[in-house]
């Protein structure tokens, strides 16, 4: 079993003064894919010294991990909490009504130092079937190693019938579609795409709030007791879009969409030393992701690998970005869309 962990470190409370962003707890998960690159890129505490942590759960509203507010008014509040409680204040008129009993995204970072399974996530249509949650996602590339691929969707002319055999035969990666990628780059990963995140990548993932995986293959691993984990060959097949035939990622942009669904909207927007710029619009309710640099973001301090969520009751002064450093500043702006927006792709 995957324990979860919070590091002691985040967990300080410190006497923030109110109107500010929210910073919450993070909790690391081990993976036998995992590696310690949030130590060494993103200078996190982890909570020990040798075990691969392949993800940390940064905000997160799930019924056995739940973020805590460390930083800012709320400082000891759950996210559960916040949404329950404090839905106009935090969250804005527009997502006032939203439907989902819990807050509806989560967010992590991943740190894959071997290959991720081969794995698809179940579709709107077919999720309760299966007895999960559908789940869409994005991936953006924080760090790369050289050569690191990226496996999406199948290859041209690969239909289920092939692809079921050679999963039976155990060569389905042989199928796939996979690219080499850069940091900077981005992979929308929409429920039934076939896909898996290769080794030596970390990126900052924005997905529904479901952790429902079907593995289809997992390259002949094994487990510390050599067992090998378990796999949803058939459920996954039948949610497997087959039409999805070689995706490619977005490349770099300093100021643009990276992916637009009803479920979420993420921005990469950049800033230049001594340029001010402002988180949204007052009323608005955000998460930032800080990709490089640093800077004040709404009244806290912010690096690389920090998430912080902007509160809709900030004002337009409450809101800016001051970049401190002698380099441009570059972020991600996750939006929930309010349930009646209508969404332009």
């Amino acid at each position: 079993m995957n324990a979860t962990f919070v590091s002691q470190k985040n967990e300080t409370e410190t006497s923030t003064p109110t109107n500010t962003a929210l910073r919450f707890a993070p909790h690391y998960q081990r993976r036998i894919w995992g590696g310690r690159r949030l130590e060494t890129l993103m200078h996190r505490l982890l909570p020990d010294d040798i075990s691969g942590y392949g993800e940390s759960w940064e905000i997160c509203d799930r019924p056995g991990c739940q973020s805590r507010v460390i930083e800012g008014e709320h400082t000891g509040r759950t996210l559960a909490e916040l949404w329950q409680n404090n839905r106009l204040e935090v969250f804005g008129a527009a997502l006032a009504r939203h439907p989902s009993p819990r807050y509806p995204l989560l967010m992590k970072i991943l740190d894959a130092e071997d290959d991720l399974s081969v794995q698809v996530h179940p579709p709107a249509n077919l999720a309760a079937m299966f007895g999960g949650e559908p789940k869409t996602e994005v991936w953006y590339v924080a760090a790369a190693e050289p050569g690191s691929r990226i496996y999406a969707g199948v290859r041209k002319g690969v239909d289920e019938d092939s692809f079921a055999d050679a999963v039976d035969e155990g060569r389905c990666a042989e199928l796939l579609h996979s690219v080499e990628v850069q940091t900077g780059q981005s992979m929308f990963v929409p429920s039934g795409r076939v896909h898996a995140l290769g080794a030596g990548l970390v990126v900052f993932e924005v997905q529904q709030n479901s952790d429902t995986t079907f593995r289809i293959h997992d390259w002949g691993r094994t487990d510390a007791q050599g067992k090998p984990r378990e796999l949803d060959i058939d459920v996954a097949l039948e949610c497997m879009n087959f039409h999805d035939a070689e995706p490619m990622p977005q490349p770099p942009v300093d100021n643009g969409v990276i992916a637009a669904c009803p479920h979420f909207e993420v921005l990469c927007r950049s800033s230049k030393p001594g340029e001010i710029r402002q988180l949204g619009e007052a009323g608005e309710h955000l998460v930032v992701i800080m990709v490089r640099g640093r800077a004040e973001m709404a009244g806290l301090e912010a690096c690389p690998g920090d998430f912080l969520m902007i509160p809709a009751c900030l004002s337009a002064e409450e809101r800016q970005v001051v970049n401190k450093g002698a380099y441009a500043v570059k972020w991600l702006e996750v939006r929930i869309p309010s349930p009646s927006e209508p969404m332009v792709l």
